[in-house]
C-alpha cells in the first residue's frame, strides 16, 4: 500500500470537509465529490500496478475522518448551513455530534466501495506511468 499516495489525495477530503461547513451548499456537494472520486481515481491508476480498489478505498477512509471531525468540531456553523440535516438530526434521541460520529464511518465505508470501483474501473483505461498526466509522487 502507498499511504503516501493515499494520505495526500486524502487532501481533498480535508478540503472538502472544511468547504461542506459553511461554503458548499448540500445540493452541489455531490457533484465535487463525483470530480474528486474521478481525480482520485485516474491518480491511483496513473501510480499504483495493483491494489487499486485498495488504494481507493482507504482514500475514502481517510476522507471520512477529515470530514466527520470537521462537521463534528463545527457542528454549529455545519448545521446552520444544512437545514435539512438539522432538522433530521434533532429529530433523532441523539446529539448531533453522536450522530454525525455514527453515520461518518458508514458513509467513509460506502464512499470506500464506489471510490474503490472507480479506481479499479481506471486502472482498465489509464496504465502506471503513462504519459498523460504528472504524477502525484
Amino acid at each position: 500500500m502507498d499511504w503516501k499516495l493515499i494520505l495526500r489525495l486524502s487532501l481533498f477530503g480535508l478540503a472538502m470537509a472544511v468547504a461542506t461547513v459553511s461554503l458548499i451548499p448540500p445540493s452541489f456537494e455531490p457533484y465535487c465529490w463525483l470530480a474528486i472520486f474521478v481525480v482520485c481515481a485516474f491518480f491511483i491508476a496513473r501510480s499504483r500496478a495493483g491494489k487499486l480498489f485498495l488504494h481507493g478505498f482507504f482514500v475514502s477512509i481517510f476522507n471520512c475522518v477529515w470530514v466527520t471531525s470537521a462537521h463534528i468540531l463545527f457542528a454549529t456553523t455545519y448545521l446552520a448551513h444544512h437545514p435539512g440535516e438539522a432538522e433530521m438530526m434533532n429529530s433523532m434521541p441523539v446529539t448531533p455530534a453522536l450522530m454525525m460520529a455514527m453515520t461518518g464511518p458508514v458513509v467513509g465505508v460506502l464512499s470506500g466501495l464506489v471510490l474503490g470501483l472507480f479506481a479499479f474501473v481506471a486502472g482498465k483505461f489509464v496504465k502506471p506511468g503513462s504519459p498523460r498526466a504528472p504524477s502525484v509522487r
